[in-house]
C-alpha cells in the first residue's frame, strides 16, 4: 500500500505514520528525518543544512534523487508511507511517474488538518522535549508558510486525483488514528 501523508509542520504525521507502519507492515519514509541525518560535515550535508536551519524546503534536486533511491530498496517494493514527501506538485508529478513505470499509484492521501494556533503549540514544546534545533518561532513561521504556498497545492494536485482522505489532525492521537482506519477500511 502507498500512502502519502499531507500535513503542516506538527499535524502529527510521524505519530500517526508510527502507528500505522506497526500496523501495516511497511515502510516508513520521512524525508525530513532523511535530509537531517545527511551528514552535516559533507558537502550534501552542509547545502542540506543550509536550507532546513532556515526553515526553507530541500529543493527537488536534492530530494528526489534520496527518494528514488530508497524507493528502489527491497523493503519499499510493495509500497511505503510517504512522511514529508511529496512536498511539492513537481516531486508529486515525479512520484506518479516513478510508481506508474512499476505498474502501480497511491493508494491514499491523508490529509491531516490541524489548525495554526494548535500547531505553534506543538511544535514549540516539540522543539522543547526533542531537542531540534529547527523548531523556534521563526523557523516555525517560516515553515509553516512554506507549507501554505509550496506544499498545500499538493494537496490540491492529489484531490484532483479523488485519493484523499480528510483527517481531523486536532484530535488525540487515539482519535486521529481510529479516524484514519476507519476512513481507510471504507476505502477497500
Amino acid at each position: 500500500m502507498w500512502i502519502v501523508f499531507i500535513g503542516p509542520p506538527g499535524a502529527g504525521k510521524g505519530t500517526q505514520c508510527g502507528r500505522l507502519v506497526e500496523t501495516l507492515g511497511i515502510p516508513h519514509l520521512s524525508t525530513g528525518d532523511m535530509l537531517r541525518n545527511t551528514e552535516r560535515e559533507s558537502a550534501l550535508g552542509k547545502v542540506v543544512a543550509s536550507f532546513i536551519d532556515v526553515g526553507r524546503l530541500a529543493p527537488d534536486y536534492l530530494v528526489m534523487p534520496i527518494v528514488t533511491k530508497r524507493l528502489s530498496e527491497f523493503d519499499c517494493q510493495s509500497g511505503c508511507l510517504f512522511d514529508g514527501f511529496p512536498r511539492t506538485v513537481y516531486q508529486a508529478e515525479q512520484l506518479d511517474a516513478f510508481l506508474g513505470e512499476r505498474g502501480t499509484r497511491i493508494d491514499v492521501v491523508l490529509h491531516l488538518d490541524v489548525g495554526a494556533d494548535e500547531l505553534l503549540c506543538r511544535l514549540l514544546k516539540r522543539a522543547e522535549t526533542e531537542n531540534r534545533n529547527d523548531d523556534n518561532r521563526e523557523t516555525i513561521s517560516a515553515r509553516l508558510n512554506v507549507f501554505k504556498t509550496q506544499t498545500a497545492p499538493v494537496l490540491e494536485y492529489y484531490r484532483g486525483q479523488g485519493n484523499v482522505l480528510e483527517v481531523d489532525g486536532s484530535r488525540s492521537p487515539d482519535a486521529v488514528f481510529a479516524n484514519i482506519m476507519s476512513g481507510m477500511n471504507e476505502r477497500n
